[in-house]
């Protein structure tokens, strides 16, 4: 090898050496709102060096635990006192429950009614959970009935079929679903790389909260997970959080922020 050819690639391995250790140009993108989908219209709009590429990750998430499993979808609960002569509906409100939440709230309301045995101090019906078998469990006193078969009905979140019950004790059919939400999933219109049951999605981050519904949610990765941005220049974002199907969390109005990081690869 003469020394011209030499050089050369002494040369090319100084700028080589030189690009790899410069610093990477990185920043951060903050987006906030009282929906679960957020439109950033950026002014000026980002550019991005072309012949370059770029990554973004997902840093930081705050909201509240505020998505209902109870809505105006499957929130009615009909039952009557006399052997099914008259029945009364009793719709519960848009809400994050557990079984002895409802029962509470259907106690409560059958007192109101004069549907409550005061003498003993007892519901003449009560919704409990087997634990053992993940189906929930309905008592009722004598010529009390429940009809679970209106579209709205909570038999969707109880486990019980489409049909009118007068035993005094039934277990349902299928195990409790009072948990629809399994899975929170943030999505941006800028990335790419990722896939949800074989299907290619714009998920950059997924996880579920380690909190009861009521508190804070405060999400910050310890590892971050960075995915490839598809434009050179951002003019808006589209930032999303769905739940497992691809539908959008109900946040009942509470705020979502939502911290990215932006590096060159």
């Amino acid at each position: 090898m003469d020394n011209r050819v030499l050089l050369e690639r002494i040369a090319k391995n100084t700028e080589n050496i030189v690009k790899n250790t410069e610093p990477k140009s990185s920043f951060f993108i903050s987006v906030r709102g009282r929906s679960t989908r957020i439109l950033t219209r950026f002014a000026p709009l980002i550019e991005l060096d072309s012949t370059k590429k770029y990554e973004m990750a997902l840093v930081s998430l705050e909201t509240y635990y505020s998505f209902p499993n109870i809505d105006k979808s499957n929130n009615n609960f009909r039952y009557s006192p006399d052997n099914g002569e008259s029945w009364i509906d009793i719709d519960i409100p848009e809400g994050s429950y557990e079984l002895e939440n409802i029962n509470e709230y259907i106690r409560r309301r059958m007192k109101n009614n004069g549907h409550y045995d005061t003498d003993n101090d007892q519901s003449f019906i009560e919704i409990t959970g087997n634990t053992s078998t993940l189906k929930s469990v309905l008592e009722m006193g004598e010529r009390y009935k429940v009809d679970f078969r209106h579209s709205n009905s909570i038999r969707t979140l109880l486990g019980f079929d489409k049909k009118i019950y007068s035993e005094r004790y039934i277990e349902s059919e299928n195990i409790v679903n009072i948990l629809h939400v399994t899975s929170l999933n943030i999505t941006s219109d800028i990335i790419q790389g990722s896939y949800v049951n074989g299907s290619r999605r714009n998920t950059i981050y997924a996880f579920f909260p380690n909190v009861s519904p009521g508190y804070k949610i405060v999400e910050k990765p310890s590892n971050l997970i960075y995915l490839p941005v598809t434009l050179s220049k951002i003019s808006d974002m589209v930032t999303k959080m769905e739940d497992q199907n691809g539908d959008l969390i109900n946040l009942r109005g509470e705020e979502l922020s939502i911290r990215f990081h932006i590096r060159e690869l």
